[in-house]
């Protein structure tokens, strides 16, 4: 998969315990759990021979000790724009839980009460690839799940709602790219394990 342009490899965090149970975690500063830790250095092996001009993170230590184990934490910078979502009211609680008392509720279309809006996780992603598209370069992503879907869909122009069209595993890479020139963003692979 060699391409001329650059790409983007985005690296969901490492298992952690709600990540496990399917908590919502946000801003919740959970750790990896034991297999999240040895999914994190299988990373490692999956990128092995590729270079990378800057390799980003979220501040959250689930996103950033991924990165570390995955090899890159020396060259690893915490970004607070690859946060994942602020759940706000529904920090913690799974999708039933929210589900129980808010019958149809899809985090894309609703948002979080005292958390954010899928716009505002999309105006986050914007400031992200602005500064990959400045880069020109390939750059290697670390950070969490709902927020690397809005990167996603809004790297293809798609509204923030549109990552609700995409799911990522824990520990898994995914690529962005472009097809015949700068003005045809693609995914070039996605959810790989």
């Amino acid at each position: 998969m060699s391409s001329t342009y650059p790409q983007i490899h985005l690296v969901r965090h490492g298992e952690t315990a709600w990540s496990l149970s399917g908590q919502h975690t946000g801003r919740t500063d959970m750790p990896l759990t034991p297999v999240g830790e040895t999914a994190a250095r299988g990373v490692a092996e999956r990128l092995k021979g590729l270079s990378f001009s800057a390799v980003w993170s979220s501040p959250s230590q689930r996103a950033y000790n991924t990165s570390v184990l995955a090899g890159f934490g020396a060259q690893s910078v915490k970004k607070d724009d690859l946060q994942e979502w602020d759940y706000g009211a529904y920090e913690g609680l799974t999708t039933n839980q929210i589900l129980a008392e808010r019958p149809g509720w899809n985090v894309f279309r609703d948002g979080c009460p005292k958390g954010e809006m899928a716009a505002d996780v999309g105006a986050r992603a914007d400031k992200i690839i602005a500064g990959l598209r400045e880069a020109d370069a390939d750059i290697l992503l670390f950070s969490s799940a709902h927020f690397l879907r809005v990167l996603a869909a809004r790297w293809l122009g798609l509204p923030p709602e549109g990552g609700a069209l995409l799911v990522l595993d824990t520990a898994s890479i995914s690529v962005l790219g472009y097809e015949h020139d700068l003005s045809e963003p693609v995914i070039r692979k996605w959810n790989q394990k």
